[in-house]
């Protein structure tokens, strides 16, 4: 019995085209290797950079050699400063965390230099941060020594620039931004309570600056609620769309408002609501 080999044939075999194909190929693959193997390799040598990297780290000033920028720093008292308020120091989370436990076991920071009590911040970074110390509670060695530092110029909220607030304990140049924008906003603030609802301020760094700041009421951005449109009072940022429409809609069926109090009376304002916009609006 005769195999038929046509199939096969047909199957593996090569048309001249793919014949002359694969020889270029072959070709080019073999030029590839002989010169991989014919040129020779430039020796390229490997410097050991350890030692000039290391002797230029020493040569930098400290704050560099520890990843720590004194343009971070500002005044804090670290018994009462918050978590996210040493992250912004410059601080790692760890560092943070571990003088919040140090404080949470009765740890107590009495002078400036107890911040080398924490395991983690090194001597060098103690160092930097030692000057920033504010422990107002344990500064008492004398009566007049106790004057001298309570001796400030208080701050007024609504015309103060971010160089004067990062003066303050616990604001940095991130938290001064905040509430120099959040003023814009406002159009400017109505009482030292109010930075309490900027974001990134903590309840403990309020504490400790609210005694140095104060208010000018006569900057107030006030609106005249009787002659205004939709627009102008929008921009006051406490009244939410829904409350605009309502005072507008009141305003065309019943005409003047003559006070504050027609707002909460006729329940367009809720009384915390109207206690914050009340310092915003002007009823002529």
């Amino acid at each position: 019995m005769k195999i038929n080999f046509e199939p096969l044939r047909n199957w593996f075999g090569y048309t001249r085209r793919e014949r002359r194909s694969a020889f270029i190929l072959l070709l080019i693959i073999i030029a590839i290797i002989a010169v991989r193997y014919t040129v020779p390799e430039k020796n390229i040598e490997v410097k050991d950079l350890t030692n000039e990297y290391l002797a230029s780290l020493q040569n930098q000033p400290d704050e560099a050699r520890i990843g720590f920028s004194p343009d971070k720093l500002f005044y804090f008292d670290p018994n009462i400063t918050s978590y996210d308020t040493l992250i912004q120091l410059g601080l790692t989370e760890k560092e943070a965390a571990t003088l919040i436990n140090y404080r949470k076991k009765g740890g107590v920071f009495r002078t400036p230099e107890d911040i080398n009590k924490i395991y983690g911040i090194n001597g060098e970074k103690a160092a930097l941060l030692v000057p920033y110390v504010v422990v107002t509670d344990v500064r008492k060695k004398s009566s007049q020594e106790y004057k001298t530092v309570q001796k400030y110029t208080p701050i007024e909220l609504n015309s103060c620039d971010s160089a004067s607030l990062v003066r303050l304990p616990g604001i940095g140049p991130i938290l001064a931004a905040r509430i120099i924008k959040y003023r814009r906003l406002l159009g400017s603030y109505a009482s030292v309570e109010q930075i309490r609802e900027v974001y990134g301020l903590s309840p403990e760094t309020y504490e400790l600056i609210k005694d140095r700041l104060v208010v000018n009421k006569l900057s107030i951005r006030r609106v005249n609620i009787n002659k205004a449109d939709y627009k102008q009072l929008d921009s006051i940022p406490y009244l939410e769309k829904y409350e605009i429409v309502s005072i507008l809609k009141f305003k065309e069926l019943q005409g003047k408002i003559s006070g504050i109090s027609d707002l909460t009376t006729n329940k367009l304002l809720s009384i915390e609501k109207a206690q914050k916009v009340e310092p915003y609006l002007v009823f002529e």
